[in-house]
């Protein structure tokens, strides 16, 4: 026969303990000594009270509404991972440095010694080298994925990778040649030159690689600082169906690459070329790359996204016919 005062007092330290150990964060240690316990015992009651249904551990966050941006954003689009910074200024340098950071503690848990690192240029590119704050050295090599472009510094590929190799504690090789150059054919004569092929070569091996993605919008659009002849305009590409630009290569707004000669005279790899890469981290800030964003997910370009909160709730509407749902 069952002794019901003997099984309430059973419950009743259980329940002491449990409220103990995870409610006021107290020590199994501490409790023995309190409740005048073994340590042993108390270990077996926290083991029984879990296994009885008596702990239910509820996370809530204060900003519950990125998180269900986010899981929206991994839904759709099929990605291992989304982060969604809050939008907390009208200024879009505010949120293009808390994108920065947000992405480079992504790309610190991500990155494991002997892996080779991608990098495209761009702003939010910049902006995650420049937050990045590494508490060890990295055994990583870091590689361009376009040319070089001498002028801003974040439109310098060259000059973000050797950055980032140097905030890591690895090495970088670089590209010395243009992005874009006069037609088709100097570009392969350009990708099949001993120095620049073995580059790319290593390219097409990265374990990790971290990319930017850019508008054909003006103003704002920093594709313009990299064209060799910008007098085309945004409008004529926009009407020519650019949704945006990936390893600066135009895309269409279901991701594929635009017929356009531009494609052709860039020197980079071409964005399916990074489909073997196990993780390719897109990175965008600001409303403008809504659009652009939405034709890399429809690409299936990115394992990973991190954007601000503006372009998380774009995405919710932004080319929906181009999932695959």
């Amino acid at each position: 026969m069952v002794d019901y005062r003997d099984e309430f007092d059973q419950q009743r330290q259980m329940y002491s303990v449990l409220v103990l150990h995870f409610i006021e964060g107290v020590k199994q240690s501490e409790i023995a000594e309190k409740l005048n316990l073994s340590h042993t015992k108390v270990n077996r009651m926290i083991a029984a009270g879990r296994k009885a249904g008596m702990v239910k551990i509820s996370i809530s966050s204060p900003y519950q509404r990125l998180v269900d941006l986010e899981n929206n954003v991994v839904g759709r689009f099929g990605l291992k991972q989304a982060m969604v910074t809050p939008t907390v200024s009208d200024n879009p340098e505010t949120t293009l440095q808390m994108v920065g950071r947000v992405a480079a503690n992504h790309l610190l848990e991500t990155i494991r010694d002997g892996d080779v690192i991608a990098i495209t240029g761009g702003k939010a590119v910049s902006a995650v080298v420049e937050s990045l704050e590494a508490e060890r050295r990295f055994d990583v090599r870091v590689v361009p994925l376009t040319g070089g472009v001498q002028g801003k510094h974040y439109t310098d590929v060259n000059h973000l990778a050797t950055q980032l190799a140097e905030k890591l504690g690895g090495t970088a090789q670089l590209v010395h040649a243009p992005l874009f150059v006069e037609d088709a054919q100097q570009r392969d004569v350009l990708m099949n030159v001993a120095s620049i092929r073995d580059v790319f070569d290593l390219a097409r091996q990265a374990t990790v690689a971290l990319v930017g993605i850019g508008s054909v919008q003006a103003p704002g659009s920093g594709y313009y600082d990299l064209l060799p002849d910008p007098a085309r305009g945004s409008q004529a590409l926009m009407d020519a169906g650019i949704a945006g630009e990936f390893l600066a290569h135009l895309i269409r707004a279901d991701g594929s690459l635009a017929d356009s000669d531009l494609n052709s005279r860039v020197v980079a790899l071409d964005p399916q070329q990074l489909a073997n890469c196990p993780s390719v981290i897109g990175v965008a800030a600001g409303e403008l790359k809504a659009g652009p964003v939405s034709a890399a997910l429809a690409g299936r370009f990115l394992t990973s996204l991190v954007v601000d909160e503006e372009i998380a709730k774009a995405l919710e509407t932004f080319g929906k016919d181009n999932t695959n749902e």
